[in-house]
Order: structure tokens, then sequence, then C-alpha cells
């Protein structure tokens, strides 16, 4: 027996749950059913992307442990998109929907075009188009 080799959800900390249900909201995501303030999920392709009240996934994820500090926490989130200009629109989407810019959209050495930016409460985001299947 091994654990399988998929990912199939991922649950971010929200110090805020309402502004930032209203963020992904305002990038266009769909909340699924029954979401409020206690948690929500978004479907993200084949990962269900989750958020829970910090202090609530503390307890159960890190319990004893020190809530960690609003940034970046050695992790990345991404979203592949089909072209360097859909990159470019995500990317703006994003802005306008109250992100914070951290690293305009570029041609990257590997050969693909990414960009970064951080969710109201600092989780970092990738936008990506890769030349690669």
């Amino acid at each position: 027996m091994s654990l399988p080799q998929q990912i199939t959800f991922i649950t971010l900390g929200a110090r805020e749950m309402s502004a930032l249900r209203a963020f992904y909201g305002a990038l266009g995501w769909i909340e699924r059913p029954g979401s409020d303030d206690n948690f929500a999920g978004f479907d993200a392709g084949t990962v269900r992307l989750a958020l829970y009240p910090l202090g609530r996934l503390g307890d159960e994820a890190a319990p004893g442990e020190r809530e960690p500090e609003i940034g970046w926490n050695g992790v990345t989130l991404g979203v592949n998109v089909a072209s360097p200009d859909a990159v470019d629109s995500a990317f703006q989407v994003a802005l306008a929907a109250g992100a914070e810019r951290i690293a305009d959209p570029v041609k990257r050495e590997w050969g693909g075009y990414t960009g970064y930016f951080a969710d109201p409460e600092g989780n970092r985001w990738e936008v990506a188009w890769s030349p690669y299947p």
C-alpha cells in the first residue's frame, strides 16, 4: 500500500474568511454550495481549494504552534493557462480583484511565461504558460 500520488484539495487558513471569499469570488471563481464563513470551497479543475479559519485549521493541523505571519511561506499555488496573452489577462483580473503584484509576467529562462501575485492574506499564486505539454 502507498499514499496515492494525487492532490485532491488544498486548504488555505484564512484570517478574514469573508474578505478572502470575496477575493476568490472577484476572480470569477464559484463557491461550492454550502460555503460560508466557517468553510468555503471552490472547484479548481480536479483539485478543490478550501478556505478555513486559520485558528481552527491550526487547532487541527498545527496544535500548539504559533499562527504563521502574513507573507510568503515557501509555497506557491499555480494556474496554467493556454497562452502568454492569457497569462497577462489572468494577471490583470487578479490585480483588479485586489491581489498584490509580486512579479509581473515575464519570459522565463526555461521558455515559459509567468507572473506572481499574492491574495489578500499573502498566499502566492503563479499564473503560467508553458511551451511544454
